[in-house]
């Protein structure tokens, strides 16, 4: 267990801001969360619970008490012990594999054990970057898939009484983007472990933005997982900036999901406008094309910037402070909402 005081963030947010949180809690096990939340008091307040720090932005010190897992392992699970345990013959399902993963386990790691244990389910989740419990808690998605197709059961401590709980799926209510987690019981628990719950069948959802003509380009049309995986990283490390080399946290805004009439409305001003049909009465435009429509892809604001690959991406293009990229947040969602008359939201954690 840590326990530090006056601590740097620097090495914990990958938009590279250099803060400090005045204390600085990690646990490596699920004892040593209960006993932290133990010895907690109102000197803590207020708390951030942090995983990789890839959805963070830090507008300053963080005056409160910064909690971090540093629980491992990844762990299958038998399906026969699981359905004894939780007194249900379906989970005997022989197609179904369950890996029990440690909060503080990289999720990508995750991902790249299931495609080599040939699991399958999280291929297109591929090189999202954080940790395990914040997948749970952000309900992390790319190119179709969503942490909440994969999530079985969420394992936490409760802050305020110390004891262990597990979430079904169900219980968390994920939906895009969002969790249970992120309203309700915000702040209230320590994620200690995730069970994901894959398929040993392999059926790949390869209809999500351009991963077809990528797999055209290099003469594939059958990929198998590990194909699909090394071209999603392919994709992915084109289009977004490394954080070691230039700060950011991925994708800053989420995707606005609208109503089919605005939709209509934006389609005839906007032929060949991108989207994503979510049900019969909403569609999902992309906020990056928004954004590139308001001509910020490559513009900056004092040292923040839009990536020029990805109008989603915003970077600090070297000793930004979390005000400047706020700033340049502010006017980039007040341009999109001038011209389309479309409020887009921050995906990334401003604190």
């Amino acid at each position: 267990m840590k326990d530090i005081r006056d601590y740097s963030l620097l090495a914990h947010n990958t938009f590279g801001i250099d803060a400090k949180c005045k204390r600085f809690l990690e646990y490596s096990s699920v004892e040593e969360a209960q006993l932290i939340v133990a010895g907690l008091t109102a000197a803590d307040q207020p708390l951030l619970i942090l995983g990789g720090g890839s959805n963070l932005l830090l507008t300053g010190d963080y005056q409160g008490t910064v909690l971090h897992s540093a629980i491992k392992g990844i762990e299958v699970l038998e399906n026969g012990d699981l359905a004894a345990a939780e007194h249900d013959d379906a989970l005997l399902n022989p197609d179904w594999v369950f890996l029990n993963c440690g909060s503080g386990e990289v999720f990508d790691d995750v991902v790249a054990y299931a495609v080599e244990h040939d699991f399958y389910g999280a291929e297109n989740l591929s090189i999202i970057p954080g940790e395990v419990g914040a997948s749970a808690i952000q309900n992390i998605g790319a190119y179709g898939v969503e942490a909440k197709d994969i999530i079985y059961k969420v394992e936490a401590v409760e802050i305020a009484t110390g004891k262990l709980v597990v979430f079904d799926n169900q219980d968390c209510q994920y939906s895009y983007r969002q969790s249970k987690f992120k309203h309700e019981w915000r702040d209230q628990y320590l994620v200690t472990h995730v069970i994901y719950r894959l398929k040993k069948t392999y059926a790949p959802d390869l209809d999500y933005g351009n991963i077809r003509a990528s797999l055209a380009a290099k003469n594939i049309e059958h990929p198998t997982a590990r194909q699909l995986r090394d071209v999603i990283i392919e994709i992915r490390n084109a289009k977004l900036p490394d954080p070691k080399v230039q700060g950011n946290a991925g994708s800053f805004f989420m995707n606005p999901i609208v109503e089919k009439a605005k939709y209509d409305a934006l389609a005839a001003l906007y032929p060949g406008m991108p989207h994503y049909t979510i049900d019969e009465e909403h569609e999902k435009i992309p906020a990056g094309w928004m954004i590139d429509q308001c001509g910020w892809k490559g513009k900056s604001l004092g040292r923040a910037g839009v990536h020029d690959k990805q109008a989603l991406v915003l970077v600090n293009r070297g000793g930004a402070t979390g005000e400047e990229i706020v700033n340049l947040c502010e006017t980039i969602r007040k341009d999109v909402k001038q011209k389309f008359g479309i409020d887009i939201h921050p995906e990334v954690n401003v604190k």
